[in-house]
């Protein structure tokens, strides 16, 4: 989930739309949208939040403040025209990175992964018995062979395998791939597609790698044995 905050509609709205191509869920606020949402957002939506995006907008020094207060996740600066003055100030309040407009939103998101890397020391790909996933987009490599995956697909089992040794819940998984604002989409669409991702992961690796309980959600594991008696209750997907 990538947070976007301009005073104009026609940015934030054209890199969700860039974003939402790109799998990646997204929503824009203007300033003052965003300081009252910050106030009043739980902690558990505040953590489904990966990077934030700031553009153009009154007193913007403040608002990298008011995200450290709050998340740590990358705070990326949008500037309109080179400006030595702000950039230094943008740093100093707290960003991690200023880019200069027009930038794609796959410099963006490679930005937000080197940031995370460095941070958390995280490489750029993942290995979990023997499913290898790319951070950068990439199909992963199930069993020696690379796996199509439609991108709704593809992020869920990302997640799933960053979070590995964690159980999700089916909201976690929701607000990871469409968001915390996106009302036209149910959020049992999950189950539908990590039925579909499991079918496909266990064609390749000859068990089920992904273990759902019913109320507490879905766990990915390495091997059949950890498949246990409690896949009766295994929720619907």
């Amino acid at each position: 989930m990538f947070i976007i905050v301009d005073e104009r509609d026609l940015v934030t709205n054209g890199y969700a739309c860039r974003f939402g191509q790109e799998g990646i869920a997204s929503t824009g606020f203007r300033p003052g949208q965003f300081r009252d949402w910050v106030a009043s957002v739980g902690d558990g939506d505040m953590q489904a939040v990966e990077a934030f995006l700031i553009g153009d907008c009154p007193e913007r020094e403040d608002i990298p403040r008011i995200i450290r207060r709050r998340s740590q996740a990358p705070v990326i600066a949008m500037n309109d025209a080179p400006s030595l003055e702000q950039t230094l100030g943008l740093f100093s309040a707290g960003v991690d990175d200023v880019v200069r407009k027009p930038v794609h939103v796959r410099e963006i998101l490679a930005r937000v992964h080197a940031i995370r890397r460095r941070a958390e020391t995280r490489p750029d790909c993942a290995i979990v018995g023997g499913i290898q996933v790319f951070f950068n987009g990439g199909d992963p490599i199930v069993n020696g062979e690379t796996l199509s995956l439609p991108r709704r697909e593809r992020r869920i089992l990302e997640y799933l395998l960053v979070n590995r040794g964690r159980r999700l819940t089916k909201a976690q998984i929701f607000n990871a791939v469409y968001g915390l604002f996106d009302d036209d989409v149910e959020e049992n669409v999950i189950e539908s597609h990590i039925s579909k991702l499991r079918k496909k992961l266990r064609a390749r690796l000859g068990y089920d790698p992904i273990d759902s309980q019913r109320f507490l959600g879905y766990l990915l594991v390495t091997q059949p044995a950890l498949q246990t008696q409690g896949n009766s209750l295994r929720a619907a997907g």
